[in-house]
């Protein structure tokens, strides 16, 4: 018996050293599941989360571009805001996104946290202020025993929102990709088509800039490299962040985790498929005409990195009260 165990054990430790050797080997690395430091933070951050009061409307939340339904998007081209309004660029997943250098595709927030206050108070998004949604969770005072749990006193502002928030999101990884199997050893994790389209896709050039766990997300990079991209998109990218001129068009680099999910794609949410995406990427970006073969293998490799999508309990919001401030929907 001790000597079945300690084979076992020796299988075992043979196994993890493999997958240590595979993945060092590797431009992209396995994604880990995520460590819950403050499970009543979290809780209370996926409250207000999901939390369509902290709209002006009372009809907005972050899920409602963020669907964690969808990807962690909304599959529009851009995203719908208060009143109707047209957003301006295409709505990035929130999965992963806690691996971002920074946040939105400009990059001007510098980390989740910073992100969550920005759509709050977006008159093209939620068209609320932070002064107003304050006050609607102060008022309810289920909301504020959550943020005593939290933060140790029931306090609420503005602040503490963004906080639990950003705790939320950042539980919002997706790890166990058929991609991820095989990096850490499984063999038969993916077929030939699937392994020649990794192969193209790191000879051609694509992991330069969509490596590391998250596939992107680490930095900027021109969108036009070869061949200037043409859109009726009046985003600048980081000019818009440093007014520099060379920084026109330069754009934080998308992760492709879950990027079967997560269509349409690019900032203006012009390219509606996978296939149209690698067309076109492959000619702004890289001077590469990929034919039939070599697009459907580069997607099929793409398809692989979709992991376990984000499983939890939905939360029951507590009600509005007489002395709630009341949405102005129209």
């Amino acid at each position: 018996m001790k000597i079945r165990t300690l084979v076992a054990s020796l299988l075992s430790i043979g196994a993890l050293v493999a997958s240590i050797n595979v993945s060092a080997n590797e431009p992209i690395q396995p994604i880990k599941a995520p460590a819950v430091k403050n499970a009543d933070m979290v809780e209370l951050g996926k409250m207000l989360f999901f939390d369509p009061r902290l709209s002006k409307s009372g009809f907005i939340s972050c899920n409602s571009c963020h669907n964690l339904s969808m990807g962690g998007t909304d599959n529009i081209p851009t995203s719908i805001g208060h009143a109707w309004q047209q957003g301006p660029i295409n709505a990035p997943t929130v999965l992963n996104a806690s691996m971002n250098l920074a946040q939105f595709w400009d990059g001007r927030a510098k980390d989740l946290k910073e992100q969550a206050g920005g759509p709050i108070a977006n008159p093209g998004e939620m068209a609320s202020t932070h002064k107003a949604a304050v006050e609607v969770l102060q008022s309810i005072p289920q909301y504020r025993g959550r943020f005593q749990k939290a933060f140790g006193s029931d306090q609420v502002d503005i602040d503490r929102v963004t906080t639990a928030i950003a705790a939320f999101e950042e539980t919002l990884v997706t790890p166990g990709s058929r991609f991820d199997k095989w990096l850490e050893g499984d063999k038969k994790a993916l077929n030939s088509q699937e392994l020649e389209g990794y192969e193209l896709f790191k000879s051609s050039g694509c992991s330069g800039c969509h490596n590391g766990p998250a596939v992107g997300g680490a930095l900027y990079q021109k969108f036009g490299v070869y061949h200037p991209y043409k859109t009726a998109s009046k985003a600048e990218g980081r000019k818009a962040v440093t007014g520099k001129d060379t920084d026109l068009n330069v754009f934080k680099v998308p992760t492709l985790r879950n990027i079967e999910l997560t269509y349409p794609y690019f900032h203006d949410g012009a390219a509606a498929t996978l296939e149209d995406a690698v067309r076109t990427m492959g000619k702004v970006q890289l001077d590469r005409d990929f034919d039939k073969k070599e697009i459907d293998s580069i997607v099929a490799f793409l398809k692989t990195l979709t992991g376990e999508q984000p499983d939890f309990k939905m939360p029951i919001l507590p009600p509005s009260n007489n002395s709630t401030p009341r949405p102005a929907p129209f």
